[in-house]
């Protein structure tokens, strides 16, 4: 009776904290290194441990963390607390409404802000700011609350949040569907050859550095990724452009930039934050680390929205002006151009 009373006792519920769906491309990887490379902020020794807790799962199975990821298995961890981004604390963080009504509320997200709580960042994000300033917001399917889509960290730009599950349900359809109308713009490494053009290509995890996305030709592997781009400035050695995403996918327009060889301008996770066209000269270098400083994060901001209103059925399009550090960033790269004869080096 009391060796079962104790083993009832020990068994503990465990919450899951991550899953990952190993892409078909995986080549062959101990369970603790491929871990290391997806959660921000993890060190091996914390996965090792998790392991030998019997916290790390592959295929619904604990697994050592000498276990080697296959192509297709299911890696989860499993902990003994929920997650704490489920936990959110309210905090009075400013924010920057532009259009509120009783479903909806539009925000221009700052650059730096966090959108949700996640691993290393469960305080000063954008949901906490929401929890403070309005009550009993809807859950999505990830019980984060009002959030219909998100943007990175470090681009600015226009979120739409729901009020009322009515709205959080005809607004998640719309962007399943595509039909809302996103405009990015972004201030790119080269000289564009194109006016225009689409961008396609499946996205998934970059087999090697995990934080990054990558083009997949295999239409097996990722998700499918459109992105349309159109010039709307030359520097010469970088390109200001338009993009429109027909399709809503982690970093889309990051990775498809990179992919065609044009990472967005300082971009340090995609390689933008380092001098990928230009001269030699030093006070070039030094102008380039200038440009860095005053828009010390990717050039990327999400400027137009467009959406059907939940209830009114109205068409309803919000755009809103690039924020100071991108347009000072612009300004120094119009002037340069101005005032040096850039050859085109592509």
């Amino acid at each position: 009776m009391n060796n079962n009373t104790e083993s009832v006792d020990l068994e503990e519920e465990l919450f899951e904290h991550f899953r990952f769906e190993v892409p078909k491309g995986q080549t062959i990887l101990r369970v603790d290194k491929y871990l290391m490379g997806l959660i921000q902020n993890a060190t091996r020794n914390k996965i090792q441990n998790a392991a030998t807790e019997g916290n790390i799962f592959a295929n619904d199975i604990p697994v050592k963390s000498n276990y080697k990821v296959k192509p297709f298995d299911v890696i989860t961890v499993m902990l003994t607390h929920p997650p704490f981004e489920n936990h959110v604390l309210p905090e009075n963080i400013p924010l920057n409404i532009v259009y509120e009504d009783a479903a909806l509320l539009l925000v221009n997200k700052e650059p730096g802000l966090v959108v949700h709580p996640g691993h290393g960042n469960y305080t000063g994000t954008l949901v906490n700011a929401l929890a403070y300033h309005f009550e009993n917001l809807p859950m999505n399917s990830s019980e984060r609350p009002g959030l219909v889509h998100r943007i990175d960290k470090d681009t600015s730009g226009l979120l739409v949040i729901a009020k009322t599950e009515a709205a959080m349900t005809h607004l998640a359809k719309q962007f399943e569907a595509k039909t809302t109308e996103r405009e990015y713009v972004a201030l790119v490494w080269g000289n564009i050859d194109e006016e225009g053009g689409t961008i396609e290509g499946n996205l998934a995890r970059h087999l090697k550095d995990r934080m990054q996305m990558a083009v997949f030709a295999d239409p097996e592997v990722g998700k499918p990724a459109i992105t349309h781009y159109k010039v709307l400035e030359r520097f010469g050695y970088v390109t200001l452009v338009s993009c429109v995403l027909e399709t809503g996918r982690t970093h889309q327009i990051r990775a498809h930039m990179k992919h065609i060889g044009h990472p967005i301008f300082n971009d340090e996770r995609y390689g933008g934050h380092l001098i990928l066209k230009g001269t030699t000269f030093t006070k070039y270098k030094q102008f380039i680390d200038n440009c860095f400083k005053v828009l010390p994060r990717q050039a990327l901001h999400a400027k137009t929205l467009g959406f059907v209103h939940p209830t009114t059925k109205e068409n309803m399009r919000f755009d809103t002006e690039l924020p100071q550090d991108f347009q000072d960033c612009i300004d120094k790269w119009r002037g340069y151009s101005k005032s040096h004869t850039i050859e085109d080096e592509e």
